[in-house]
């Protein structure tokens, strides 16, 4: 639970020059727990991981976390489709201090779920810091299977999936499954209300950058057992989470963080800003919501 319940995938800023704005990052960072969250994940998908450098990214570890201080938790992204790569960066940022570290299920040279098995596996040995796995076949082409994640989930410090492959059938079955400790957080934000009604612990959101405290109204009511209030809220947020994925994650969400006021840059190549037709689709969007990010 040090993790956080609702957590954000932090959309990283960059200056004019296309440099990571450090400062910008952490007022981001305190903006999000300010508007909901229990914590930030640093340099996934929305910070654009991809185009980070190692170096900008440990950077962006240690100046988030200090900024944040105690207020919320800091999970560092450590992901790669190298073991070695995964390991040194994990240890490194456990050094640094953060709370946990999200690993992405190995990309690209495709291992079958024995590889993933090693893989986290040796990711968990050597590190203490509770380790989250991300399930994304989407990007990552690979799903973890049911049977896999169960085998993960009796290790230690692998306390949780980011479960983003869009199966309610295969979040229920990990969920009766795996460890009774272990914590599935929902990767899809239009799919958090189905995985958080199954029994899921959370959300790491993109949506949660506007409309945090919707999202944990929605949350709270889940656990509450008001799932039609909670259905409300969630068909009510459904347009604004098509157009947070118009374009592909995060040129979306940071056009509309500039757009209210928030600076946060362009996205750095090979992802490019938003064209005009999905800029007024997305402007027009959010007038509809009562944003609760402080600029």
């Amino acid at each position: 639970e040090a993790t956080g319940k609702i957590t954000d995938c932090h959309g990283n800023p960059f200056n004019e020059k296309g440099a990571v704005n450090y400062e910008q990052a952490k007022k981001l960072a305190l903006a999000l727990i300010d508007s909901g969250s229990d914590g930030v994940v640093v340099a996934a998908t929305t910070g654009e991981s991809p185009t980070l450098s190692w170096e900008e990214e440990m950077r962006l570890f240690s100046e988030v976390k200090s900024a944040v201080g105690n207020r919320g938790t800091i999970i560092a992204y450590t992901g790669s489709n190298s073991t070695a790569e995964a390991v040194e960066a994990t240890k490194k940022a456990e050094k640094i201090g953060v709370d946990g570290c999200l690993l992405v299920v190995p990309y690209y040279n495709k291992p079958n779920q024995e590889g993933i098995y090693q893989h986290f596996k040796a990711v968990a040995e050597n590190t203490s810091l509770p380790i989250i796995m991300y399930n994304i076949p989407s990007r990552v082409v690979i799903n973890m299977s049911v049977e896999t994640i169960v085998r993960l989930s009796r290790i230690d410090n692998i306390v949780g999936v980011k479960e983003a492959c869009g199966d309610m059938g295969h979040v229920a079955k990990t969920l009766d499954n795996a460890d009774k400790d272990f914590l599935i957080w929902s990767g899809n934000d239009n799919d958090t209300f189905h995985i958080m009604a199954l029994g899921g612990y959370g959300t790491i959101g993109v949506a949660t950058h506007l409309v945090g405290k919707q999202i944990k109204k929605m949350m709270d009511n889940i656990l509450g057992g008001k799932l039609a209030e909670a259905a409300v809220i969630h068909r009510q947020l459904l347009p604004l989470v098509d157009a947070l994925f118009i374009e592909p994650n995060p040129a979306p969400l940071k056009y509309a963080l500039n757009h209210i006021g928030f600076n946060v840059g362009k996205p750095r190549l090979p992802l490019v800003e938003v064209s005009q037709k999905s800029a007024a689709i997305i402007k027009e969007t959010l007038k509809k919501y009562q944003v609760d990010l402080p600029a």
